[in-house]
């Protein structure tokens, strides 16, 4: 089969012919249809920590073409059912292949049913940024979900936690609005909302190009602030009318995102980043709470060896993107994000799609070319569709 395979002597990536992967007793052998890139993908491959050959990306969408003698009968998945998730890729030292190829295996129970009237390339776009917004809501910080995972407080879902009962009304700020995880933790708040009963007063700060858009549905924000104006974090301190927001997501976390979203916070505010702060793209001094971060690989509930630390298998963290992505298979309510649908298929990811990214940065992206597809991203996702010969 085709697969887009790392190089990491010369910091890219080729299409190679590599053998057919076999599943294990517990996993699904996938027939890839689409997938979706991701700003890691490109980090990974320009500042490589896998090895040559390692297959790379991360999201994809595809058909069942075999399930393993353990998948059981409980799971209602069956041959040729649409479904998605995502995979590692080169994004760690541990040597387990990614989803930019043919054909992949997945664990069973870590993939959701697509729903009719999704497409495939729309599916694609979801599993990782969906979940990554999911465990920093709702696994880390605490929020209220509209699901219940095996360690979740022993109370029914839509109840508020004790923290949250004397407060009818929250404030949460998302800085990085109109990125694929702030839209995903946008619509995921809404949930909250409708499942705890709570009125959300939901702030945002983004360009103004996508303001509309965001206090628009799914997204349905209350105010949104213009990330380029250097009062910002006063602005959103007003708009809470000085007591601060309860909750804060940096969805960007380079520079000085976090020490700015961080001044956003109530004094028993709750944050959470996209970026540890051992990886050294944010500096921030004096804040009044550590962020909490957590990689969206602990998901996979496998030790990851990632951005010079190890993180250990965590079944917790498995659990809850299990029951993340129960909830999706039973229609939960996430509207993808966004496509911006690429031309070619696995040839053309590396020179459009990885260099449309950059190497680690929003700042380093490359955005010179005279091709449509090439424009500056913003508020879209890149899918590519994997035509099988």
């Amino acid at each position: 089969m085709k697969a887009l395979t790392l190089d990491a002597e010369r910091r890219t990536a080729h299409v190679q012919s590599i053998p057919e992967q076999y599943p294990a007793p517990n996993e699904l052998l996938i027939r890839v249809r689409s997938v979706a890139l991701n700003p890691v993908d490109s980090l990974y491959v320009f500042n490589p920590l896998g090895s040559t050959g390692r297959v790379i990306g991360s999201d994809f969408a595809g058909l069942i073409e075999f399930l393993g003698d353990a998948v059981p009968e409980t799971s209602t998945l069956k041959l040729g059912d649409r479904v998605a998730g995502f995979l590692q890729g080169a994004c760690s030292v541990n040597q387990r292949p990614g989803a930019f190829a043919e054909y992949l295996v997945c664990p069973w129970d870590l993939v959701w049913k697509v729903k009719d009237g999704i497409r495939l390339e729309e599916a694609a776009a979801v599993s990782l940024c969906g979940l990554t917004a999911a465990q920093a809501l709702f696994f880390r910080m605490d929020l209220k979900a509209p699901f219940l995972w095996p360690e979740t407080p022993a109370m029914t879902a839509g109840q508020a936690k004790p923290e949250e009962e004397s407060q009818s009304t929250l404030s949460i700020f998302i800085y990085g609005a109109s990125t694929s995880v702030g839209m995903y933790a946008a619509q995921l708040i809404q949930r909250s909302a409708e499942s705890s009963g709570k009125t959300i007063r939901l702030f945002g700060a983004a360009s103004q190009k996508h303001f509309n858009m965001l206090k628009a549905e799914p997204y349905c924000y209350t105010e949104v602030v213009d990330y380029r104006d250097e009062n910002w974090p006063a602005k959103v301190l007003g708009l809470t009318d000085g007591a601060g927001a309860n909750y804060a997501y940096d969805c960007i976390s380079e520079g000085l995102t976090v020490s700015n979203t961080g001044k956003t916070l109530a004094p028993s505010g709750k944050m959470a980043i996209v970026r540890s702060r051992e990886g050294g793209a944010w500096t921030a001094e004096n804040l009044t709470v550590e962020p909490s971060y957590g990689a969206v690989w602990e998901g996979l509930g496998e030790d990851v060896q990632y951005q010079g630390m190890v993180l250990p298998a965590s079944h917790k963290a498995r659990n809850f993107a299990v029951a993340f992505y129960k909830w999706l298979s039973e229609g939960g309510k996430l509207k993808p994000n966004p496509l911006r649908e690429m031309p070619g298929g696995l040839e053309s990811i590396v020179d459009d799609g990885l260099k449309l990214l950059g190497s680690g940065t929003m700042g380093d992206r490359d955005t010179k070319s005279e091709k449509d597809w090439m424009r500056p991203l913003s508020a879209e996702k890149m899918v590519y569709r994997i035509a099988i010969e």
